[in-house]
């Protein structure tokens, strides 16, 4: 069974260069749960962060469950990722490197569980998002010429 994505990070592979990409548990109360399989969640403000040797989902929203009591969830609350310890250690290692920072992409459920596809990122200069933008158009014409042509 495929994994079902819940939310992407559309501006991420835009505003940064991703390098390589890891994939993280996330520690959630029931109510959390609930609302991001009802798909109301937004990773677009979102980052991570190691402290003291543990990883953190900052910024994240995720929205309060709709039939939740007066016990539902904080929406923007930080949230701890779960890693291994190697793999922390290797990030911590890299995102020491200059102009790295840990970058959330995607949210999705795999085996009932939710989890956390990180995207370790450097950021991009003005003129590498033109040339992101140029390549994407080029690409686009070029498969409306290929359409228009099968149509011949």
């Amino acid at each position: 069974m495929p994994d079902a994505t819940i939310s992407q990070n559309r501006r991420a592979r835009y505003d940064y260069l991703i390098e390589e990409t890891v994939e993280a548990g996330i520690v959630l109360t029931g109510t959390e749960i609930k609302s991001i399989r009802a798909g109301h969640v937004s990773l677009a403000e979102a980052y991570a962060r190691i402290d003291h040797g543990e990883a953190w989902l900052i910024g994240a929203h995720i929205a309060p469950y709709e039939q939740g009591n007066r016990n539902n969830h904080e929406p923007r609350r930080t949230r701890k990722l779960l890693l291994h310890r190697d793999e922390i250690a290797e990030l911590v290692g890299k995102t020491s490197a200059k102009g790295f920072t840990l970058v959330p992409l995607r949210l999705y459920i795999r085996g009932g569980l939710a989890k956390l596809e990180i995207g370790l990122g450097k950021g991009k200069k003005v003129h590498d998002r033109r040339r992101t933008i140029a390549e994407r158009d080029a690409r686009r014409e070029l498969e409306r010429e290929q359409k228009a042509r099968v149509r011949l």
